[in-house]
């Protein structure tokens, strides 16, 4: 298998490579690389760069760009997921396994019943572990993209952003009339009417999905979606986790439009 590194854009010039700080110790110290040695680079712009090494020192590795070609492996429909933040660990769960599926943005959100009360809560030194995780998954995952690991906003916040995408779903499970399968089956270019007002459903480019705490959104959050057009639905007859319903989520509609 050949490694994968994102790197700053500037590191790369025309065919020439240098890399420092913390990947230098990994590449030397943990993967044991040394002159010869091949790896792919990629500066978060969707394109992946062959590079052959030409010396690996203490404080910097340098090397020679061999091919550089456009990935295809960032999907077409763009998730960005509203997660209210979770208990332990599941919230970094969630990062992991998303970013490994494809979401392309994460935005971190505090709702009515989640164990954190203010967007205060969360340190500085939390999101940059919630970046790290990110760009290892992003990795190993062979995307050719980074996710955006945005800072946490309270729920209003959230759908006063959400609303400039596409396509906007609340998971709720006191939503009984709609499902994502039928917001998902909806032929494109179909008319619809959303609050008195006829519109054409296209197929979505940007979806931005949310998804509750352990509890649950509440019913004024389900109110609130509405009113900034984020139509609540439901995920199935059976009650996910929090960290569950996201995956679910995002597997659910990235395979509906052949992004798996």
């Amino acid at each position: 298998m050949t490694h994968r590194f994102f790197i700053p854009a500037g590191w790369i010039q025309q065919d020439q490579v240098g890399i420092q700080g913390s990947v230098v110790h990994q590449m030397r110290d943990v993967l044991r690389m040394a002159s010869g040695d091949t790896i792919i680079v990629l500066d978060d712009s969707g394109w992946e760069y062959v590079v052959r090494l030409t010396a690996v020192e203490h404080d910097s590795v340098t090397g020679v760009v061999q091919s550089k070609t456009l990935s295809r492996t960032e999907p077409r429909t763009k998730i960005a997921l509203y997660q209210s933040l979770l208990k332990g660990d599941k919230f970094e769960w969630v990062l992991q396994k998303g970013t490994e599926l494809g979401v392309v943005e994460f935005n971190p959100m505090v709702s009515d019943r989640c164990v954190m009360g203010s967007v205060d809560d969360v340190s500085k030194a939390k999101v940059e572990r919630w970046q790290r995780i990110v760009l290892e998954a992003a990795e190993q995952s062979e995307r050719a993209r980074l996710p955006r690991v945005q800072p946490p906003v309270l729920f209003a916040q959230a759908c006063e952003k959400a609303r400039r995408a596409d396509l906007a779903l609340l998971f709720w499970e006191e939503e009984t009339k709609r499902t994502l399968r039928s917001m998902l089956d909806t032929p494109a270019d179909t008319a619809i009417s959303t609050r008195g007002k006829t519109e054409i459903l296209r197929r979505p480019f940007s979806i931005s999905i949310f998804i509750g705490p352990e509890g649950g959104f509440a019913g004024r959050e389900a109110d609130l979606a509405r009113r900034y057009g984020i139509a609540p639905v439901s995920l199935g007859p059976r009650i996910l986790r929090a960290d569950t319903a996201a995956l679910a989520a995002v597997t659910a509609i990235l395979y509906q439009y052949e992004d798996m």
